[in-house]
């Protein structure tokens, strides 16, 4: 797979960024959202560093990543309790009606 370099600014400081080809939308949208966190943080504590900005914009970033996964893993639990309980209806069902048919 070719890629190609993609510039990304974060709090003023230009990133030249390799990137897949047909990404460059994903990995800007990415950066949008990296440089929205590194803003608002900036706003609130304007004492941090740029690293420990970097730090406290991963954290918050993984934390909402990890609260996404959860979800995700929740409903995807969920939709395997309803299919088993689907299949099980179903299988009386047939049960039921094979005992009608002897």
């Amino acid at each position: 797979m070719s890629s190609s370099a993609i510039d990304i600014t974060l709090l003023g400081r230009t990133y030249s960024i390799a990137c897949p080809t047909g990404q460059e939308q994903a990995l800007r949208a990415v950066a949008n959202k990296v440089e929205q966190q590194l803003s608002s943080l900036k706003a609130k504590t304007n004492s941090l560093s740029r690293e420990e900005l970097a730090i406290m914009a991963a954290l918050n970033i993984g934390h909402e990543l990890y609260q996404e996964q959860k979800k995700n893993h929740d409903y995807m639990r969920q939709m395997d309790d309803r299919i088993r309980l689907l299949q099980s209806t179903l299988e009386h069902a047939l049960v039921e009606r094979s005992r009608k048919e002897d």
